[in-house]
């Protein structure tokens, strides 16, 4: 059974930071490419960060500079590092885990920016 579980979203005011981290379980992880997206309502779910299974990263404009992704492949796991916190940042951040039969997504963790 495929499990993605977010952490560490949270209420923070503008310029704080967030650490979000998500768990996987039942893929191969180190093979799979992993991403971070946000979604707000009435959107699109975006892409904010990804990384490769190689380890190239690719970042949303408006997270370079900001955020920075990193996984684990020992413990399976991949973080956000959020920093200078915008309220445009608000939203659920989902994991994402990309294998080469499908996506897996995480449940969603939220993240609220207050001015």
């Amino acid at each position: 059974q495929v499990q993605l579980v977010e952490s560490g979203g949270g209420l923070v005011q503008a310029g704080g930071s967030l650490r979000l981290s998500c768990a996987v379980g039942g893929i191969i992880f180190r093979f799979s490419d992993m991403a971070w997206y946000r979604q707000t309502p009435g959107k699109q779910r975006e892409l904010v960060a990804g990384m490769d299974n190689g380890g190239r990263t690719k970042y949303a404009d408006s997270a370079k500079g900001r955020f920075a992704i990193s996984r684990d492949n020992a413990k399976n796991t991949v973080s956000l590092q959020m920093n200078s916190l915008k309220p445009e940042d608000t939203g659920v951040y989902y994991c994402s885990a990309r294998t080469a039969a499908t996506t897996y997504w995480g449940q969603g963790t939220q993240v609220t920016v207050s001015s």
